[in-house]
């Protein structure tokens, strides 16, 4: 880098402009972490379209958030502006295993009724939810740079980077939520641990025989984990992980055919599945980074840590992220201390305990219900059945997925208006 005096400085810079990233800008406003005008977002890709005609599909890519996530985006002034008919709720969640039938002793199914709670989460439409964060952090006044980081440097009391167009920017805080391929990460200096999965996720959305009947439907195949998300339409939002060479030949297969495999995978419980979009497939792997800490830089949401999708938490687990490091930053006196490691080491330790342990729960339940041993399947279905019998552990299972249990910062836990630094 060239050493000289950075263009701007900011007291933080947050590289990433999916989700986690424009939220954790939104939300550092909003906490009154820093003022607006020193936060900025950098991006190396334009927002998705302005708006909705409301003849566009849903996208492929869809979340299954939590209520914790739902008062994190709230509390931006997020949730608000989403459309009602890209947000699906659902009521319900049946779980079994391929040798057993839904509903059967070898399945869970999860009740909000049980809990006293309106719903267990909701669906939301990817693409408009990226939308609306870049449209609420804009809103908010950060600042939006459209670039891609090329280096950094540590200087003193903060970081400057270089993007790809020639600015050089300074920072006291510099945020990598740049996804699981994070430059950001590699900048640093930072290594990762974990494995591939060997598995595709399958996506498409369908439309079953069936209704859904608000319910999030989750088959456990030998090969991998099916699930059916319930949308607004009426449609099913399809993940399928599968093995590389099955979801290849899954792939291949005519309309017809392939409809055909899906209703049989999915045990009918909807009926026969008819794909309404094509199918994409995405490889799974386990990934975590070894640290999420430097002096002045820290890393959140996938940039951190990629977890199977088998439970549907890995944007819940970088929106806690988010909640968790700005509970942590509320403890500087000013700007100027945002990039102090004590903070961001405390900020590590407590996302990175939580996020690992999620993980390695996603990645056993993933090798436990792939063993095709029958006597393994037969300890599954027992398991399954002894939870289904205990309203305690389905009290705390269906709270675990609410994002209610757990070591989740105080200020989204409570369904009240947020206090500012």
């Amino acid at each position: 880098m060239s050493g000289r005096t950075p263009d701007r400085r900011f007291d933080l810079i947050i590289v990433g402009g999916g989700v986690v990233g424009p939220v954790m800008a939104a939300l550092a406003v909003a906490r009154g972490l820093a003022p607006a005008a020193r936060v900025a977002v950098v991006a190396d890709r334009a927002p998705p379209a302005a708006a909705l005609t409301g003849r566009e599909d849903w996208d492929l890519r869809v979340y299954a958030l939590s209520r914790i996530s739902q008062r994190l985006l709230t509390g931006c002034g997020i949730w608000q502006t989403l459309p009602a008919n890209r947000v699906s709720a659902f009521e319900r969640m049946c779980v079994w295993d391929a040798s057993e039938a839904p509903g059967g002793p070898g399945s869970l199914t999860f009740d909000c009724a049980e809990i006293g709670e309106p719903n267990l989460g909701f669906i939301v439409d990817g693409a408009v939810l990226q939308r609306q964060c870049i449209a609420a952090a804009r809103a908010a006044g950060v600042v939006s740079i459209e670039a891609r980081l090329q280096g950094l440097e540590f200087v003193e009391g903060g970081v400057r980077v270089a993007l790809d167009d020639g600015r050089e920017l300074g920072a006291t805080l510099l945020v990598g939520a740049d996804g699981s391929l994070s430059t950001t990460r590699r900048l640093l200096g930072i290594g990762t641990a974990g494995h591939a999965y060997h598995q595709v996720a399958l996506v498409a959305h369908l439309r079953t025989a069936e209704p859904h009947r608000n319910t999030a439907w989750q088959r456990f195949l030998p090969g991998g984990p099916l699930a059916f998300l319930p949308l607004h339409d009426g449609r099913s939002s399809m993940v399928w992980s599968t093995p590389r060479d099955e979801a290849e030949r899954l792939q291949a297969l005519d309309p017809g055919a392939l409809a055909r495999e899906i209703t049989a995978a999915s045990g009918g419980v909807l009926g026969a599945c008819e794909p309404t979009t094509p199918v994409a497939g995405h490889a799974l792997q386990l990934q975590y980074a070894v640290d999420y800490a430097r002096p002045h830089a820290v890393l959140i949401g996938d940039a951190a840590h990629a977890v199977h999708p088998l439970a549907g938490q890995g944007l819940n687990l970088g929106l806690l992220d988010c909640a968790s490091l700005a509970d942590v930053l509320a403890a500087a006196a000013t700007p100027g201390e945002l990039g102090d490691y004590r903070f961001l080491r405390r900020y590590e330790r407590w996302r990175r305990s939580e996020n690992l342990l999620a993980a390695g729960a996603f990645d056993g339940l993933e090798r436990l219900f792939a063993h095709s041993n029958p006597v393994v399947g037969r300890l599954r279905a027992a398991g399954l059945g002894a939870v289904a019998m205990s309203p305690f552990l389905r009290r705390r299972f269906a709270e675990r997925a609410l994002g209610l249990a757990g070591d989740v910062p105080e200020f989204v836990r409570v369904d009240r208006p947020w206090p500012r630094r």
